[in-house]
């Protein structure tokens, strides 16, 4: 047996209440955004020229060990300027680009067309070679009954 028992307005809830009785619903209001947050993080990208500004700062901060203070400034971590300096020595100025990310697009090979020209040929070339081996049968049963001699080629039996 479940006993139910009766609400009892309490000072919060007659503010909740319409003029009709009637319960409206409590909605919170929406905080106020910070100025200082965006609305979503986006991933930082460096230009191919930030990368080697940033590379030649260090370069010339390496020998009074200023590197560290370059990295705070900058917001970096000293696994970027690894990556970086590698990819400098590689000579790959290019890698230094932001790359598109996403499944690489298959290089075309140049032979394909022809290939494809040269199927289409062959097959071509195929079904004349048998309609003009079906037209010399027929020719040679017409010889051979008019009772005509026919040459011998010279590869043919």
């Amino acid at each position: 047996m479940i006993l139910l028992m009766p609400m009892i307005p309490t000072p919060i809830d007659a503010e909740a209440t319409t003029s009709n009785g009637s319960r409206r619903p409590t909605v919170a209001a929406p905080a106020s955004a910070s100025p200082e947050l965006t609305a979503r993080p986006h991933r930082r990208i460096f230009t191919a020229q930030d990368k080697l500004r940033i590379l030649a700062d260090t370069d010339r901060a390496a020998d009074t060990g200023g590197i560290a203070a370059i990295l705070r400034r900058e917001g970096l971590y000293s696994s970027a300027l690894t990556d970086w300096r590698r990819q400098r020595a590689a000579g790959a100025f290019g890698a230094l680009t932001p790359a598109k990310r996403g499944p690489k697009a298959a290089e075309a090979n140049p032979l394909t067309t022809e290939v494809a020209a040269l199927q289409k040929d062959n097959a071509r070339l195929t079904l004349r070679l048998a309609r003009a081996e079906a037209i010399i049968g027929i020719q040679k049963k017409v010889a051979e009954l008019l009772g005509i001699p026919l040459a011998a080629s010279d590869g043919e039996p």
